[in-house]
């Protein structure tokens, strides 16, 4: 072989062994910055048994100026409800939402529970009190709306009895096919589809790609069903999907859907009995994330049973 044609070789050889070398580094350091999947349900934190305890002046201002008054006040003097516990999705308009707690909570002089040092709780971690910014044993807080993965237990020990619980979803078939787009990179298993639409690729053959035990695989199926704390790898068939469902129901007082985003936004706001220039600054709606083709009615089983509320 000619010299400089051997030298050419050797160069693109370093080259290729110092870019694998590079690649590897950045996936060390990704792995170390996003915490593993765990997939059962945490020990509560060490604290767990100190629920939230109001102060004693605090009790006596909710009892003399209740902030989660009946529905029975009058327009003037309804105040809105100041304990709110927002289940913040991926990929369903949560961020709109979260804007809005931020604003409806700034305006009123609430106490945000904030991750502490992150933007999120841990996630994919199952969220425990002790991840939250200057936790302390019997701490109350009157927002939490961070992403996390939900674990009820520890949430409710985090705020008053009369907290209110709300959560948005959207279409899981609409929902797959943004998450696939936005997380796919961080996806390692989707590496291996070589063709221009990738998506289309995977969806012949799904089996062939996805790993239920593969580096971030929940952001590919039954994300929502995750994010809420429960089994994502769940049979369609088995009836703890109907169990979870229904617990949901209980647990939430209201779950919004991202295909009917104004009128969810109107079912919160009575609910949350606020003012409509606490939600000014709405960027989002169904129309413009579909493209202006419309906000279609889901009929998947874990979307379907919450259409009845804003139909």
């Amino acid at each position: 072989m000619p010299l400089p044609q051997k030298k050419r070789w050797e160069s693109m050889a370093k080259g290729l062994v110092l870019g694998a070398l590079f690649t590897s580094f950045l996936l060390l350091l990704y792995s170390y910055a996003v915490p593993p999947l765990h997939a059962g349900l945490p020990s509560t934190t060490p604290e767990g048994t100190a629920s939230c305890s109001p102060a004693p002046e605090e009790s006596e201002a909710e009892t003399a100026n209740p902030a989660n008054g009946s529905s029975s006040s009058s327009s003037s003097g309804c105040r809105p409800r100041r304990d709110i516990v927002f289940m913040k999705t991926h990929k369903t308009a949560s961020s709109t939402l979260l804007n809005i707690l931020f604003r409806f909570g700034q305006k009123h002089g609430l106490k945000f529970a904030f991750p502490n040092g992150r933007n999120d709780f841990d996630y994919p971690a199952f969220f425990a009190r002790s991840l939250v910014q200057d936790y302390r044993p019997g701490a109350c807080f009157n927002i939490i709306c961070n992403h996390m993965r939900f674990h009820y237990d520890e949430v409710r020990g985090l705020v008053r009895p009369n907290a209110t619980f709300i959560t948005v979803l959207r279409d899981p078939a609409r929902l797959f096919e943004s998450s696939f787009h936005y997380f796919g990179s961080v996806v390692p298993f989707t590496w291996k589809l070589s063709g221009r639409d990738k998506l289309a690729e995977f969806l012949q053959d799904p089996d062939r790609y996805y790993d239920p035990r593969g580096y971030n695989a929940h952001y590919l199926r039954n994300l929502l069903f995750f994010d809420l704390g429960y089994d994502s790898g769940l049979d369609p068939g088995s009836p703890r999907v109907q169990e979870h469902i229904l617990e949901v129901e209980r647990r939430f007082h209201l779950v919004l859907l991202q295909e009917y985003f104004d009128e969810s936004l109107v079912l919160l706001k009575d609910l949350l009995w606020g003012r409509h220039d606490d939600q000014s600054s709405v960027g989002l709606t169904c129309e413009s994330q579909s493209g202006g083709h419309g906000c279609p009615r889901g009929e998947i089983q874990w979307h379907h049973p919450f259409l009845s509320t804003v139909s």
